[in-house]
């Protein structure tokens, strides 16, 4: 089922909406990550039948309005705002902030979403947390929080490493593999060139040792 014209309008104004609400965000949940987000939705639920795309769309335009990361709002009291301001009905709204609800990773560890509309945008939200796009954001999430080079790369192990297994649609399911891949790749790297920074440092430590000694010979 397509978007109606008026549905249309609503999603165009989610997005300047988007646009205002993170201007100037360089934590990696910035206005272009949502927008990742609501087309890799859309993506999935093209293969979902049964998936109310005006649902999708907007729940994934919002789904980082409310942040807890990012505002200290309550009931979801943005996207609320935000569909009050277009006219949502009340009873949509509440289907669409509890899609926005079951996207958080933290918030919602093991669970899988009730909805069909949930399992589309928390799988299109976790895609944008792995592959190249989730090295980039964890690294700019990291830096905004002021965490170390290792505190970051735990992240990877803590949270991102596990999204591969947690998707919930064969689509999003087809595409993490090769995220999923690619982590591991970036992180086996990253180990390779440490160790040949360590082992490097260990062998010209060695050998001022040894001229040392020789010196004092």
């Amino acid at each position: 089922m397509n978007l109606t014209t008026e549905e249309k309008m609503i999603v165009a104004a989610a997005e300047d909406y988007v646009r205002e609400l993170f201007v100037g965000d360089s934590s990696g949940h910035d206005a272009e990550h949502t927008f990742r987000v609501y087309r890799n939705a859309m993506q999935i639920a093209n293969g979902e039948p049964k998936c109310d795309l005006f649902v999708v769309a907007l729940a994934a335009l919002l789904h980082d309005a409310d942040d807890y990361k990012l505002f200290q709002t309550e009931n979801n009291a943005n996207a609320r705002h935000f569909m009050a301001a277009q006219k949502v009905p009340d009873e949509l709204a509440d289907r669409i902030c509890e899609v926005i609800n079951s996207v958080s990773f933290s918030k919602n560890k093991g669970k899988r979403p009730s909805t069909l509309e949930g399992c589309v945008v928390q799988d299109a939200d976790r895609l944008d947390a792995i592959g190249a796009i989730g090295i980039a954001r964890t690294f700019a999430f990291g830096g905004e929080k002021g965490r170390s080079m290792n505190d970051t790369v735990q992240h990877f192990y803590d949270k991102l490493l596990l999204l591969k297994d947690q998707m919930n649609t064969e689509t999003a399911r087809r595409e993490a593999k090769s995220r999923h891949t690619y982590l591991c790749q970036f992180l086996a790297e990253l180990d390779r060139e440490r160790e040949w920074a360590r082992e490097t440092g260990a062998a010209f430590e060695d050998k001022a040792e040894v001229s040392e000694e020789n010196v004092d010979s």
